[in-house]
C-alpha cells in the first residue's frame, strides 16, 4: 500500500510539475497598473520526417532580376534610405544629335526627414554619346532643406557636337544654307533660393558659359564675330513657387522672373552684357490620371551680346521638334500648352501645342515669322514621379520641308 501510495504521488507530482512548466503567472507592473496573466505555448504539431526537407527557391534569371529592379523603382523609398537611387542604360535619338547611347541615373533623398509635405530633393547623372561624334557629360540637381526654407539647384554640363548652322536670326535661318562646325560648350548654373513668405522665394545664380565654334566652314555666317566667347555673371532673381514636384508637377504656379548681368572684365566680349528671363507655368489636374500645364516664356538679351549667347529655339524643352540652334536671335518668346494623361500604370502619354517667335528687337518684331509647334510623346516612369519622355514635334515647312524630330530626355519638358 505504501508502495502504491508513492506511485500514485509520484504520478500526480509530474502532471502538476508538466503543467506548471506550460503555464507560467507573470506579474507585470507598469506606472501603478499590476496586472496578472498567464503564458501557455502552443502545442507545435508534429511534423513527419519527409515534410522536413526544405524546398529551394528558384534563382532570379538576369530578366527577371531587371524586371524586379525597374518595378521597385518606381516607388518613392527617400523615407526608408539616406539615397533612393535608379540608374538606366537605353538609346535616344534627335534631329540634332542623331542616334546615339545614354547613361542616366537618378535619385531621392530627403534633407528634412521630418516634414512628410515636402517633396523629396533629387539629382540626375547622365552621360551621352552619339554616332555623329557627339557627347555630353551632366548633373542637375535640386536640394530642399528644412521646412522648405531654401532651395539650391545646380546644373553642370559639358558638351561637345558637330552642329549645322544656318546663320543669325530669323532671315538666315530661313533663307541660307546650312554650314557645319563642332560645338565645345561648358555651362556652370548654381542656384539659391530663400522663401520670403508662402512660395515666395529670392535669391542669386552664378553663371558660366563658355562656347567655342570649332572648324566652322562659312565663317561670314558669323556677321563678323568671333567663333569663341566665355562670360561669368551674376543673377538676380525672385520666385513664386507651389508646385507640388518640380521635375514633374501635377498642379501649382510657378512664376520667375531673372535679370543677369555679366560684367566686362568676367567676360571676352568688352562690353557689359545682361539679360532678362521671364517664365510663367501653370499646371492643373484635369480628369483621372489628366494634367493641363501651359508655359510662357520670354528672353531678352542686351543689343551687344555675341551670338554663342543668344537666345533660341528648339532642344528638349520648347519648340520641340526644331533643330536646337537654327532660330535664334538676341529675343525669343514662345509658349506651349501640354495636356499629359496617364494611359496604363507607369506608362503615359502627351499632346502639345505652341509657338515661338525669335527677334533682333521689339521694333522688329514680326508676327508673320512666328514658328507653330506641336506633337506627341510618351512617358515611362522609371523612378517615382521621375519621367523618361520619347516626344515627336513638329513644326511649319521651311525650305521645302517639314520641320520635325524625335527626341528623348528626362523629366518633363516644363
Amino acid at each position: 500500500m505504501r508502495l502504491l501510495a508513492t506511485v500514485i504521488l509520484t504520478i500526480l507530482l509530474s502532471v502538476w510539475v508538466e503543467k506548471v512548466s506550460a503555464q507560467t503567472d507573470s506579474i507585470l507592473v507598469t506606472g501603478q497598473d499590476t496586472i496578472r496573466y498567464t503564458y501557455t505555448p502552443m502545442a507545435m504539431p508534429a511534423v513527419e520526417k519527409a515534410d522536413t526537407v526544405a524546398v529551394k527557391p528558384k534563382k532570379n534569371n538576369i530578366f527577371r532580376r531587371i524586371v524586379r529592379y525597374f518595378a521597385e523603382s518606381s516607388i518613392d523609398k527617400s523615407f526608408e534610405k539616406k539615397l533612393d537611387f535608379t540608374f538606366v542604360l537605353g538609346p535616344y535619338y534627335s534631329n540634332s544629335t542623331s542616334l546615339g547611347l545614354g547613361v542616366l541615373a537618378s535619385g531621392l533623398y530627403r534633407i528634412d526627414r521630418e516634414n512628410r509635405t515636402l517633396p523629396p530633393s533629387s539629382f540626375s547623372v547622365y552621360v551621352n554619346a552619339s554616332i555623329i561624334g557627339m557627347y555630353k557629360v551632366g548633373i542637375e540637381s535640386v536640394s530642399i532643406f528644412k521646412d522648405d526654407k531654401n532651395r539650391l539647384f545646380g546644373d553642370l554640363s559639358f558638351m561637345s557636337m558637330p552642329t549645322d548652322f544656318w546663320g543669325l536670326g530669323y532671315t538666315d535661318a530661313v533663307h541660307n544654307a546650312s554650314t557645319r562646325y563642332t560645338s565645345n560648350r561648358y555651362q556652370i548654373n548654381v542656384k539659391y533660393l530663400h522663401r520670403l513668405f508662402r512660395n515666395t522665394y529670392a535669391g542669386a545664380c552664378l553663371n558660366f558659359d563658355y562656347t567655342a565654334a570649332k572648324r566652322l566652314k562659312h565663317p561670314e555666317y558669323l556677321h563678323g564675330q568671333k567663333s569663341a566667347y566665355n562670360a561669368t555673371g551674376l543673377a538676380i532673381l525672385i520666385e513664386y513657387d507651389s508646385r507640388d514636384f518640380i521635375p514633374n508637377p501635377s498642379k501649382g504656379v510657378f512664376l520667375s522672373v531673372e535679370q543677369l548681368f555679366r560684367p566686362r572684365f568676367a567676360n571676352n566680349t568688352g562690353h557689359n552684357l545682361w539679360r532678362t528671363r521671364i517664365t510663367a507655368d501653370y499646371y492643373h489636374k484635369l480628369w483621372k490620371g489628366a494634367t493641363v500645364a501651359i508655359d510662357l516664356y520670354g528672353e531678352i538679351n542686351s543689343k551687344t551680346t555675341p551670338w554663342v549667347f543668344y537666345a533660341q529655339m528648339g532642344g528638349t524643352k520648347r519648340m520641340r521638334g526644331y533643330y536646337e540652334g537654327r532660330f535664334t536671335d538676341l529675343n525669343v518668346v514662345m509658349a506651349q500648352v501640354e495636356i499629359r494623361q496617364r494611359i496604363w500604370r507607369r506608362i503615359g502619354m502627351t499632346v502639345w501645342g505652341g509657338a515661338g517667335n525669335v527677334f533682333p528687337s521689339f521694333e522688329s518684331f514680326d508676327w508673320g515669322q512666328t514658328m507653330p509647334n506641336y506633337g506627341l510623346g510618351l512617358r515611362w516612369e522609371f523612378k517615382n514621379r521621375v519621367n523618361i519622355r520619347f516626344d515627336f514635334g513638329m513644326g511649319r515647312k521651311v525650305q521645302g520641308k517639314m520641320i520635325n524630330g524625335f527626341l528623348m530626355s528626362i523629366n518633363e519638358a516644363f
